[in-house]
């Protein structure tokens, strides 16, 4: 995992140190008792039990590798109301060309959830963003070409 920071909400943080608890506990011993299981089964070669307690023990491992890497470098965000954007501010933006108006909140890449509103400071968008202040443009590339943004308010 990468050793970039990790920018994460106090909300997301307990959630990561949650799921963190609950895979070192509690999921651990499920697969290890599935394994447990599939071994008693015999056969280890055509046993689909078996591969599957596996895969779920190789899926268990890699996600708490994952948040471990996560909050090893992270670093809380809080909700950031200045006149340069940045990871926690707050934008209102309308594409150029559409009269429509858009709220998102720049946040950590784990966080990111374009229902929601959260974008990721890592996305297209967000990095074109950040540092940028009320009344500049930001321009970010798409699949579908070049977008043009002009920011009505930071909150």
């Amino acid at each position: 995992m990468s050793e970039e920071k990790q920018y994460l909400t106090k909300q997301k943080f307990g959630e990561l140190k949650k799921e963190l608890d609950f895979l070192k506990t509690t999921r651990r011993k499920e697969v290890a008792q599935k394994l447990e299981f599939a071994k008693s089964l015999g056969d280890l070669s055509e046993n689909a039990e078996y591969q599957e307690a596996r895969q779920d023990q190789a899926e268990t491992e890699d996600r708490i590798v994952t948040i471990e890497s996560i909050l090893a470098n992270m670093e809380i965000i809080h909700k950031v109301k200045g006149s340069n954007i940045s990871v926690g501010s707050t934008v209102v933006i309308k594409k150029r060309k559409e009269s429509k108006i858009q709220e998102y909140q720049i946040v950590g890449s784990e966080e990111a959830d374009m229902a929601k509103g959260k974008i990721s400071n890592l996305s297209p968008i967000g990095a074109a963003l950040v540092g940028k202040t009320k009344g500049d443009k930001a321009i970010y590339t798409t699949p579908k070409g070049d977008m043009e943004v002009e920011i009505l308010e930071i909150k």
